[in-house]
């Protein structure tokens, strides 16, 4: 009886320990898994993630898919208006040109730091921004660049002195236009992926518009309220930047950080177990961890490695970096050069106002034309691209022979149309030049690139002309400019496609070399089938022996 009792007493405590264990166990699967429930749970609840234009599908990796329209034509519409309060803003700056120039009695070098500065900000920050992406999501970025923009404007009205006028205007509203556009042209990668070239085209024409509002309407409130007063009104307008980064839905839930109890353990235990190896290696295993994880930073947000593994690539950023040493120069000093000549403001503002005109008339029309099934999955834009640029360039001469409006009227006729050209396709072409799980960082290191050169453009031009008190000059140097940046990418990709036919051939030649060669394989079955026959005749003499 005792033994019996014994037993049943050791039954249960095992099955108690047992009960007790499993739910320890499961308990601990409940703080590791409740997270990622909790999560499964608001993406199925959250209007943000399941649109009707997506119907909450999904690929067969898990990722969203891009709806190819719906809600995707929102998108489209707001980043044609952040376009048009960005990128397209510094051109109304030439507006504001000679009355900055008087006002702080200024030379033609120092003031056009200002535009200098924001349009080189406004490149500058793509990484910044794609580390912002990367935290907050697209549709945060976008309302804090319109807060910023809005901001450094407003505050420019109170400037005293030109080195506040570089910071608010150039260095505060330009970092507020980096983090509006470039999530902007992000969202619009992610909506569409069939019909992309057109999308993107069509967003491009939001440049065209604020070109073509922005020059008369800056010319009217300069003439109503001064500098000043326009500065202050341009800031409120800048604000509707947040307006349009609200509606730019992601297509799938933004990843939560991990804030349970649980996960904070594991994540102490980790970050412990890992300290111990490091503060026994001492200094120098401190300063490789720290490489380490610099130099992941940078592949991931500024995408150094595309430079020497992606040649397409390396050419492209290289070509469009110089194209943009004088690229914006004619859009700043345009203005400042037919008024030098006699030409009146309102006139010389005209010409800036059918400058955008032509771009709203030609992206449309390039967007159309883009978007058909000729041309979708072809290398064809890389080319038609550089053909942009070199006829952009070489329209700059037009501009340099005469300051008469017929001239000039010539000049932004076809510096127009190819700038339309320019804009349609220079985020297609890095699109299909790079996987688009890469384009945000392929995108920030584009844009340091050309923020070096836009930063030394307009000075290098204002030093030009306080030398040589000539404007012609300078948009002949930016003639050679734009031409060569062309001829290089044209060259360059043709040279790269070039050698990409004579390897698929060479793979070709190897394979059909090596499918005329069966009797090798039947050689090498007869060698080796022989070998266990010998050592079976060797051990059958040593059994007879």
């Amino acid at each position: 009886m005792t033994e019996g009792v014994k037993i049943h007493q050791d039954a249960a405590t095992t099955s108690v320990s047992r009960s007790r264990t499993s739910s320890l166990e499961a308990a601990e699967t409940d703080l590791v898994s409740e997270e990622p429930d909790q999560e499964e749970e608001e993406s199925s609840s959250a209007p943000e993630v399941q649109h009707p234009s997506t119907g909450g599908a999904e690929d067969s990796g898990g990722g969203p898919v891009a709806p190819d329209g719906g809600w995707g034509w929102v998108v489209v519409a707001a980043t044609v208006l952040v376009l048009a309060m960005t990128l397209a803003f510094p051109s109304c700056i030439g507006i504001f040109y000679t009355d900055l120039q008087n006002d702080f009695q200024a030379s033609n070098t120092e003031t056009s730091w200002v535009p200098a500065i924001m349009i080189a900000v406004l490149h500058a920050c793509g990484p910044l921004c794609s580390v912002l992406v990367e935290c907050l999501g697209c549709r945060t970025t976008i309302i804090i660049g319109g807060i910023l923009s809005g901001l450094g404007m407003a505050a420019s009205s109170f400037a005293q002195t030109l080195e506040e006028l570089y910071i608010t205007a150039g260095i505060i509203t330009g970092m507020g236009f980096s983090l509006s556009f470039q999530p902007s042209i992000t969202m619009v990668g992610h909506y569409f992926v069939r019909r992309r070239a057109f999308a993107s085209a069509l967003s491009s024409t939001g440049t065209a518009l604020g070109m073509s509002i922005l020059p008369l309407l800056a010319n009217y409130l300069l003439s109503s309220f001064g500098w000043r007063g326009s500065f202050l009104v341009l800031g409120g307008i800048l604000l509707n930047c947040c307006v349009c980064g609200a509606v730019m839905r992601p297509l799938g839930a933004k990843p939560k950080m991990d804030t349970r109890t649980g996960q904070t353990n594991i994540h102490q235990l980790k970050t412990n177990c890992l300290s111990i190896p490091h503060e026994r290696e001492g200094l120098k295993g401190r300063l490789r961890a720290t490489l380490s994880t610099v130099m992941s930073f940078l592949s991931r947000h500024m995408a150094f490695d595309l430079l020497y593994s992606n040649p397409y690539f390396c050419a492209y950023a290289l070509g469009v970096s110089w194209m943009m040493l004088g690229f914006v120069v004619p859009l700043i000093y345009l203005v400042p050069y037919a008024t030098a000549y006699g030409m009146e403001q309102d006139r010389a503002a005209l010409l800036m106002a059918i400058l955008g005109l032509i771009n709203i008339t030609v992206r449309p029309a390039a967007a159309l034309v883009f978007g058909l099934p000729r041309f979708r999955g072809s290398h064809k834009f890389a080319y038609l691209f550089a053909s942009a640029v070199l006829i952009n360039g070489l329209s700059s001469c037009i501009c340099g022979t005469a300051a008469s409006f017929p001239v000039l009227l010539a000049y932004v006729i076809v510096f127009g149309f190819s700038m339309s050209l320019i804009g349609s396709l220079l985020f297609t072409v890095l699109m299909d030049t790079v996987e688009m799980s890469r384009f945000p960082s392929a995108l920030g290191l584009i844009s340091i690139m050309q923020s070096i050169m836009l930063l030394i453009g307009p000075p290098l031009a204002g030093m030009l002309v306080d030398s040589t008190r000539q404007y012609a000059y300078v948009f002949f140097a930016c003639s050679i400019s734009g031409s060569t940046a062309g001829l290089f990418i044209m060259l360059s990709f043709y040279w790269l496609d070039r050698q990409k036919d004579r390897e698929l051939k060479s793979s070709f030649t190897y394979k059909d070399t090596n499918a005329l060669k069966p009797s090798i394989k039947m050689t090498t079955d007869c060698d080796y089938s022989p070998v266990p026959l010998h050592s079976n005749s060797v051990r059958d003499m040593e059994t007879d022996v």
